[in-house]
Formats: structure tokens, C-alpha cells, sequence
């Protein structure tokens, strides 16, 4: 095996194949009025287009020590970037809607797979800091989605919504061969791990990801065409979103440089679980008023707690391949809760004209992340199900 990569490059590469992580669904958002025209889709079927592929992050995410034996973290990235850059790819010839959900569904595996072992790659090459290198895969993920959403209404207004859906192959396609280059060769062999499903923890853990995660998926998916159903052009909800999503940006930042002031994580779990409920009171009592408040409120709590669920689960392993283990089992079921999330607007917007409950359902979603926050004690602990490397 070639010596690892430094941490520098790590770094570099791990922003950089987050960067393509979330733009297949962040670009759906702005565009969700002029796809529902043109391929006649429902409100509950534009749901699935960010439903689909958090629900194949779950799925393909609970395979992740069987991927890990079978393909190995380096090969196993390269793969999903693979299927990232044909998805998108193919968005630049869609036709029918059935077509669209189906790239939203190939992607969500690409993902789902990267997110599996990305994690493990990063606690093997620098297990002392991990944390440091989550936060910064994290914030390239939020940074691909500010761009996509910031871009896509008005390149769809230049050069077409299918071409500007397509052209997100091409950074997926710099990240592909950057990998390649750069990130090293797999270790000859890897421990067995099985999922941790017998310990308390894990599942702990699990719904504490999964109803954070939901937050995001939901104001991914329906944030713009809420401002949209409030009176405001496309662009603007677009541009909005887009605000957002750097907000969510500087906030893992701020993790990736702070989190190793706080080895007792739930003190900033409770501030940006705080500035959730703030964000989501915003959107049901004031949305137009408030909106610049909602967004920082919003574009802070989301953006943080996403890397601070990671960092506190990997915080429970030992490994990197226990960390490979729990972090499937946490994601798989995390993202099948929050793949509901879109699905349940939409059906609530189809039901009652509005999205004021979705953001409502959220908001008793949030208080229930403030008491579970109170049980993620500081110290790593041994999980039944993972085993240790030798």
C-alpha cells in the first residue's frame, strides 16, 4: 500500500467530493415550478425527487461494512462518484418525469455510498482528527447544495432546466479523477464489522440523525417553493435558498475549527438545536418578515448539526472499521426517517394548500432532539455488534 495521503490532501479531497453530494437534489428546489409543468408532476411526486435519493442514501448506506469488505473505501468512493456523474449526466436529456425520479433514485446510491466509507477512509488515515476532517467533508456538502441552489433558476432561464441539472456532471467528474490521483490505495484487508443493531446507543444515535437530518431534506426540498407560493419570483427563492445554504457553509466551518474545544459535544448541540426552533418559528408566525432571520437561524442550526450528529457518533468507535459500521447504521436508518420528510409536505401541501404544518411537524421534531441531545455523553463507548481491529 502507498503511504496516505497528508492531511492537507485529505482535507482538500474530502470538501471536494462533498461538493458533488448535494447539488442532484439542492438544484430541485428552484426549479420544482417548472418541472411540475412541463412533466405534469404532483406536488407528492416533486417530493420524491429528494425523497428518492435520501431513501437510497438509507438503504445503500446499511451495506456499508459489506462494501467496505467487498470494494474497500478508495474503490468504494471512486464507484459512487461514478454513478454521481452518470446521473447527472443523463439529466441533460430527460423527458418525462418517470425519467427524472429514476437519475434522483441512481444518484441517491452514489451518495449513499461515498457517505458509507468516506468516513471510514478519514478515521484510518487521521484518526486524531476526524472531527476536524468530517466537519470540512460536511462543509463541502453544503457548499455544492448553496451553489446548485443558488444557480439553477437562473440557468435555467438561460440555457434550460435539463442542461443546467447535467452540467453538475462535470464537477463530479474533477472529483472522480482528483480521487484518483490523490487518495491512495485501500489497506490489503479489512476487519469483519457487523451493524450495531443490538446496542441502545446506535439507535440513539440513528433517530437523533435521522430526525436532524429531516430538517435538512425538508427545507432542501420546500423552502423555495414556499417563498414562491408567498409571491416570490423563482430566482429569488433560488437566491434564498442559496443564502442559506453558505450560512450552513460557515457553520461547519465554525465546527471543523471549534469542535475540539467542546469534547462534551452536547453544549453546542443545544445552541444550534435552539437556533433550529427559532429558524422553523420564523417560517409558521413571520416568513416574509423574518425571512433574513429565518435563513441565518435556519442555515446555522441545519448546518451544524449535521457534522455534530457525524462527529458525535464517531466519537462511539474505537476503529475505522467500527466507525465504518456504525456510521452505515446511523445514516441507513437516519436517512430512511428523513427521507419522509419531503414526502410529508408534499402530501401535506396537497391536502391543505400549505406547508405552515410541514414546518410545524418539524419544529416538535426539534424539541425532540433538545432531550435526546441530554442522553450523548462525551466519552466513546464499545458497541455490541462492532468489532475491533487487531
Amino acid at each position: 500500500m502507498r503511504d496516505l495521503p497528508s492531511k492537507a490532501c485529505i482535507g482538500l479531497l474530502a470538501m471536494l467530493i462533498g461538493l458533488n453530494l448535494r447539488p442532484i437534489m439542492a438544484a430541485i428546489g428552484p426549479l420544482l415550478g417548472t418541472l411540475q409543468q412541463d412533466l405534469g408532476l404532483s406536488n407528492a411526486q416533486g417530493g420524491l425527487l429528494t425523497t428518492l435519493p435520501v431513501m437510497m442514501m438509507g438503504l445503500f448506506a446499511l451495506s456499508g461494512p459489506w462494501l467496505l469488505r467487498l470494494a474497500g473505501e478508495v474503490r468504494g468512493v471512486a464507484m459512487g462518484i461514478t454513478l454521481i456523474v452518470i446521473s447527472c449526466a443523463a439529466r441533460a436529456y430527460i423527458t418525462s418525469g418517470t425519467a427524472l425520479i429514476a437519475t434522483a433514485a441512481l444518484g441517491g446510491v452514489g451518495i449513499a455510498v461515498i457517505q458509507a466509507l468516506m468516513p471510514a477512509f478519514i478515521k484510518r488515515s487521521h484518526p486524531q482528527s476526524a472531527g476536524m476532517l468530517m466537519g470540512l467533508f460536511t462543509t463541502g456538502i453544503m457548499g455544492g447544495a448553496a451553489l446548485a441552489a443558488a444557480f439553477a433558476a437562473p440557468g435555467a432561464s438561460t440555457f434550460g432546466w435539463q442542461l443546467t441539472l447535467g452540467v453538475a456532471a462535470l464537477p463530479a467528474l474533477v472529483g472522480l479523477i482528483a480521487w484518483l490521483l490523490a487518495a491512495g490505495s485501500d489497506p490489503g484487508s479489512h476487519s469483519d464489522a457487523t451493524l450495531p443493531y443490538r446496542s441502545g446507543r446506535a439507535w440513539l444515535l440513528l433517530l437523533f440523525f435521522g430526525i436532524g437530518t429531516g430538517a435538512y431534506t425538508l427545507v432542501l426540498a420546500w423552502l423555495p417553493p414556499f417563498y414562491v407560493e408567498l409571491g416570490w419570483t423563482a430566482t429569488q427563492a433560488g437566491y434564498l435558498l442559496g443564502a442559506l445554504t453558505v450560512t450552513e457553509v460557515i457553520a461547519g466551518l465554525l465546527v471543523s475549527a471549534l469542535i475540539q474545544r467542546y469534547p462534551d459535544r452536547r453544549q453546542p448541540l443545544t445552541v444550534v438545536i435552539l437556533l433550529l426552533l427559532a429558524g422553523l418559528a420564523c417560517l409558521m408566525l413571520a416568513p416574509v418578515q423574518l425571512a433574513v432571520v429565518a435563513t441565518l437561524c435556519l442555515g446555522l442550526g441545519i448546518g451544524a448539526l449535521f457534522p455534530l450528529s457525524l462527529i458525535v457518533t464517531l466519537d462511539h468507535t474505537h476503529s475505522p472499521t467500527e466507525a465504518g459500521a456504525l456510521l452505515a447504521f446511523v445514516q441507513g436508518g437516519g436517512y430512511l426517517i428523513a427521507a419522509t420528510m419531503p414526502l410529508i409536505a408534499g402530501i401535506v401541501r396537497d391536502q391543505l394548500s400549505s406547508l405552515h404544518w410541514a414546518w410545524g411537524i418539524m419544529a416538535i421534531g426539534a424539541v425532540l432532539l433538545l432531550g435526546l441531545s441530554t442522553l450523548l455523553r462525551p466519552k466513546a463507548v464499545q458497541l455490541p455488534g462492532a468489532v475491533r481491529e487487531a
